[in-house]
């Protein structure tokens, strides 16, 4: 049985969607067709591809390393496809956006989409470490992620910098305080992000360099959540600073053992970097920029 590229396409964007229906929606064909097209690529293989939760579809092993190929091969036609087309505005197109935070890439997506309103966009917060994995194991076009790994390898423009930060409610009782210590937050119930995160591995890594445990420590799947539950009063939270939007009833403190400053990215593979909604993506982004009056090295 010979393996058609329908049957690579309709696999690489269940891969790549963790959804048969976002995968038809994606190729422009029946939920049916790509259903069958797997099948088919199962059987020639002699195993099976996905998993499948309530959650979506959960890629196996065979799978993983068949992906590392054909996502390649995927690119590469759509990179053709382009080129024979020369179409000179983007009424079409997908884009798999992973953030690790609310911002930078809120805007950018915003300005993005009022640009081209015809290109859809799937959007994922996801943690510090799942962003690299997924980013190397490329199932995303861009990546907004805080100091990926390989950066030199990678296609990417500086979006900021930023440190750790300490957010409390502006009635707290060290809201009045110019900084903060380890020590301090030591005593007050702290809100973190989950294992796999930045914002983790600083924090515990501070403590143990300054010989603070932090005893009282709750933590939340994703900033928003942690940003909700600060304003809630449950606790204090240190996140970076710029990842979420600002509110009236909240105030960032400084805390002196947290100093190091670490830089966002938006990122992306070589060779991804010439799609054409992939490129429309960073030049926008570079616009944006300018217009705030940064210009960042790559």
């Amino acid at each position: 049985m010979k393996i058609s590229s329908h049957q690579i396409a309709a696999f690489t964007e269940v891969f790549r969607q963790r959804s048969v229906s976002e995968a038809a929606a994606v190729l422009g064909v029946t939920q049916s067709a790509v259903t069958q097209h797997l099948a088919k690529l199962e059987q020639h293989m002699g195993t099976t591809l996905f998993i499948r939760h309530r959650s979506g579809l959960e890629p196996t092993k065979p799978a993983q390393e068949l992906f590392a190929l054909t996502d390649r091969v995927r690119v590469l036609e759509q990179l053709v496809a382009e080129k024979i087309n020369a179409y000179s505005d983007l009424s079409a197109g997908h884009l798999t956006v992973i953030a690790n935070a609310p911002r930078p890439a809120m805007p950018l997506i915003s300005e993005f989409n009022r640009q081209f309103p015809a290109v859809r966009i799937t959007f994922s917060l996801v943690p510090w470490e799942l962003a690299k994995q997924r980013l190397e194991a490329r199932d995303v076009d861009i990546a907004i992620i805080t100091e990926p790994d390989d950066i030199a390898n990678l296609f990417h423009v500086q979006l900021s910098k930023t440190r750790l930060m300490a957010l409390m409610r502006r009635e707290h009782r060290l809201a009045c305080r110019p900084t903060l210590t380890l020590a301090e937050l030591a005593q007050e119930r702290i809100i973190l992000t989950e294992d796999g995160s930045l914002t983790l591995r600083e924090v515990e890594k501070a403590c143990l360099e300054n010989s603070t445990s932090m005893p009282n420590v709750i933590k939340m799947a994703t900033y928003p959540v942690l940003k909700e539950a600060v304003l809630h009063g449950i606790g204090i939270g240190v996140l970076l600073e710029d990842s979420v939007f600002p509110a009236e009833e909240l105030v960032y403190k400084t805390v002196d053992e947290l100093s190091s400053d670490f830089k966002t990215y938006i990122v992306t593979t070589s060779d991804k970097r010439r799609l054409r909604c992939v490129k429309s993506f960073f030049e926008t982004v570079e616009i944006s920029l300018e217009n705030q009056g940064k210009t960042f090295p790559r």
